[in-house]
């Protein structure tokens, strides 16, 4: 097996890379940080002795810190878990001459600009959209285009940031979050698109050499997934069967857009997001070179047998693919929904899930303080469902839902 240099910030007690991987200890050099091997101290010292730990994840010194441990120990790839690491790692593979998505592949995952410039010259449809490097521009942009608009950070992930323009007092809005947010409103990192309206679905699966491997779409419960961080509401998500005509259209759409972005050479995971309104023609959203958040991961694993954000990671290191073509129309589709926590000391339900196509987890302990939703992925407790089709799986999520809510309190 090849040596691979693999960055993470994830915990080791929740991603268990040390079972995901093959030979640990004699092929992974592991760049985390102290709070991700905490309660997993053993595994860091049998699993991963040639780690290094860095206090600041996100500084420039981590990128020279995990140069000097590839050097060392002479490893052949490089690999990543996370969205926010991948122009990082694509920087090391340069630096060292090694396969693998390159700076200019990963740009076009990770900056949403590139990404629609060369979605836009391929005849793929996107919103109007325009890169934010001041207020004039922004001016400009809702000038020409009107409102609605949405303004993003171009390399965010997981609708950080995201701010929805309706009105002219909106702008105000806006710009007075400049002291607050975590992107800075600097020249490069801000961008404006209209709005978008139509059913909200995704793409999930692997790719290789701009192609795609495999594939499911499915279908989100709301027009976009920012909405989740302002209502404080649940999201979820089906998988489409293969008789739906969204379903040919979103594939199409992902093996053009793939196609089309730079290569990323060795196989990745991605996740792909679009609308479709009612022309029944998808418009590009957004496509990341790693599998997708929530509990996508785990319902394509249901189903098709392969954890993608597991066999993303594997692929990086140079193991081999579970599956490498697109499997048949299954005889089961699966879903999953997260119910948001709510604001005070949590009490769970007294009696267990009665929905028994659910596999409910209840992620708060009783007592919890809940602040509402803090991050789009947060949850209360989260559940896969499983069924024959799309239309039990939402008749059984409101089943689920109308209990949780029922019996769920927050004190």
């Amino acid at each position: 097996m090849p040596k691979a240099l693999l960055f993470s910030r994830q915990p080791l007690t929740s991603r268990p890379l040390h079972e995901w991987l093959d030979d640990t200890a004699d092929g992974v050099v592991l760049v985390t940080t102290p709070k991700a091997v905490q309660g997993a101290e053993d595994i860091l010292r049998e699993h991963f002795p040639m780690h290094r730990l860095v206090d600041d994840y996100h500084a420039w010194a981590t990128e020279h810190v995990a140069e000097a441990a590839a050097r060392e120990y002479g490893v052949d790839l490089i690999a990543s878990t996370s969205e926010s690491d991948i122009l990082r790692a694509a920087r090391l593979r340069g630096r060292l001459a090694l396969p693998g998505q390159d700076v200019a592949s990963a740009t076009a995952y990770r900056d949403k600009v590139v990404m629609k410039r060369i979605a836009r010259d391929a005849g793929i449809r996107v919103p109007g959209f325009a890169p934010v490097d001041s207020p004039a521009d922004l001016l400009d942009f809702l000038d020409l285009e009107g409102f609605p608009a949405v303004v993003k950070p171009r390399f965010g992930a997981g609708s950080e940031g995201v701010f929805i323009l309706r009105a002219p007092q909106d702008i105000a809005s806006f710009l007075a979050r400049q002291r607050d947010t975590d992107v800075p409103f600097v020249p490069g990192q801000w961008m404006v698109e209209t709005f978008v309206h139509g059913d909200f679905l995704h793409l999930d699966g692997m790719m290789q050499d701009g192609r795609v491997l495999h594939a499911w779409p499915s279908v989100y419960n709301t027009e976009g997934i920012a909405q989740r961080l302002r209502d404080h509401s649940h999201m979820s998500s089906v998988m489409l069967g293969a008789d739906d005509p969204r379903f040919g259209a979103i594939t199409r759409l992902g093996h053009d857009l793939i196609a089309a972005l730079p290569s990323a050479g060795l196989p990745l995971a991605f996740h792909l997001e679009a609308w479709i309104g009612s022309d029944g023609d998808p418009v590009l959203c957004e496509i990341a070179s790693r599998s997708g958040g929530a509990l996508v991961a785990e319902a394509y694993e249901r189903i098709f047998g392969v954890h993608l954000a597991k066999e993303g990671v594997r692929a990086q290191c140079g193991s081999a693919l579970t599956v490498r073509t697109q499997p048949a129309p299954p005889a089961e589709l699966s879903s999953w929904i997260l119910f948001p926590p709510g604001r005070g000391a949590f009490a769970p339900p007294e009696q267990p899930c009665p929905v028994p196509a659910a596999e409910l987890s209840v992620r708060f302990p009783p007592g919890a303080v809940g602040r509402g939703v803090e991050h789009l992925t947060q949850s209360a407790a989260d559940a896969l469902v499983t069924a024959g089709s799309p239309e039990e799986i939402r008749s059984y999520q409101d089943e689920l839902a109308q209990w949780w809510y029922a019996n769920a309190r927050w004190e």
